[in-house]
């Protein structure tokens, strides 16, 4: 589990700048132990930016904007990530409407498209960037299938308005990549991250006696 913040950490103290559960979850799947940061950071892609480029920007900034807030903390190393759905070049991002969920889903419908996620660790003393893109086909859907998953509320906070872990794994015919990047957090590319800080899973399993936290 997530610790609260100022809480030990007797190799390095570990910070995931995201509110987001699922991340916290996979996040201690791999067996760490972190405080969790609340970092507000605008998602809009810039003029002529690139899908990829965006992700990686706005996960830095989630990062750094972390790595500000526990800048007192020696040896502090903060996690940050960000996760898209792109089709043709556009980016989808969290829905803010029913019908904007709704409007995505209609587009994804019987057609393939890419997850990108971007982690970045950072620290004082350096950053490290890992990018994970993955490839997912959705049967086609009915628009009375569309209205019923919308109304659950589900598609809320998720771009690309699915939960790939929730309901909508019915939705998905075929996904190449990473299960956890589609999540919202990468975890062999996180792990990898990590492990480069000092940070090896595994120590973390030794220290607290199990395989979570």
């Amino acid at each position: 589990m997530p610790l609260a913040a100022g809480s030990g950490y007797s190799l390095r103290m570990l910070f995931l700048a995201s509110r987001s559960p699922r991340r916290q979850q996979l996040l201690a799947q791999l067996g760490y132990r972190f405080a969790v940061l609340d970092v507000e950071v605008p998602e809009q892609r810039l003029e002529g930016e690139s899908c990829l480029d965006y992700v990686r920007r706005v996960a830095r900034e989630k990062a750094g904007a972390g790595l500000l807030q526990v800048a007192a903390v020696p040896g502090a190393v903060v996690i940050g990530a960000d996760t898209e759905v792109v089709l043709e070049d556009t980016v989808f991002g969290k829905p803010t409407s029913a019908e904007e969920a709704a409007a995505m889903l209609r587009r994804l419908s019987g057609r393939e498209h890419e997850v990108i996620s971007v982690v970045w660790a950072v620290s004082a003393g350096g950053e490290r960037c890992a990018v994970c893109r993955s490839r997912v086909r959705f049967a086609p859907l009915s628009e009375a299938l569309i209205e019923a998953y919308v109304a659950t509320g589900e598609p809320f906070g998720k771009a690309g308005a699915y939960a790939v872990q929730g309901r909508a794994a019915a939705f998905i015919e075929w996904l190449a990549g990473s299960y956890s990047g589609v999540m919202g957090l990468p975890l062999h590319e996180t792990a990898g991250l990590l492990a480069a800080c000092g940070l090896p899973p595994l120590a973390s399993w030794k220290e607290t006696g199990s395989a979570s936290a």
